[in-house]
């Protein structure tokens, strides 16, 4: 509810039922997440609305992304569960990871690391920027 603080907690948009923010520990640039605003685990027992709303954000994320980073391809899931890999387990969301061909390098395949061209503030201001035009030419 605090929109002052949106950069600060990485948030990009809101609508009535959902969030669309970055991942404070993105695989690549951009790795966004969408969750339902209301706390749930439960994919199953989302609202029709709540879907509704996930999903017209998932579109969103990938337009944004396109738009800002030109991926040749995304990643698109939800780990439900713990033993499904769930980090938060107790709150349901989906991941959107933009993905290049070759994007898959030895720093995270041997050296488990990640390695990102830039930090999380500007890959925010970037996106925002995006996700503000692509809201409003929806509107039109």
């Amino acid at each position: 509810a605090e929109t002052e603080r949106d950069a600060e907690n990485l948030l990009l948009t809101r609508n009535g039922g959902a969030l669309m923010m970055l991942n404070r520990y993105p695989y690549t640039s951009g790795h966004l997440m969408v969750a339902p605003r209301r706390h749930t685990a439960g994919f199953a027992e989302l609202k029709p609305d709540e879907g509704a709303d996930l999903q017209a954000l998932l579109q969103l994320g990938v337009r944004a992304l396109t738009a800002v980073y030109g991926p040749e391809g995304f990643n698109i899931g939800a780990n439900l569960g713990e033993a499904a890999g769930a980090g938060i387990a107790e709150h349901l969301h989906f991941h959107i990871v933009p993905r290049w061909c070759g994007d898959t390098n030895f720093m995270s395949a041997v050296g488990g690391a990640r390695v990102l061209p830039e930090c999380l503030d500007e890959t925010h201001a970037r996106l925002a920027e995006a996700v503000k035009g692509l809201l409003a030419e929806q509107t039109k």
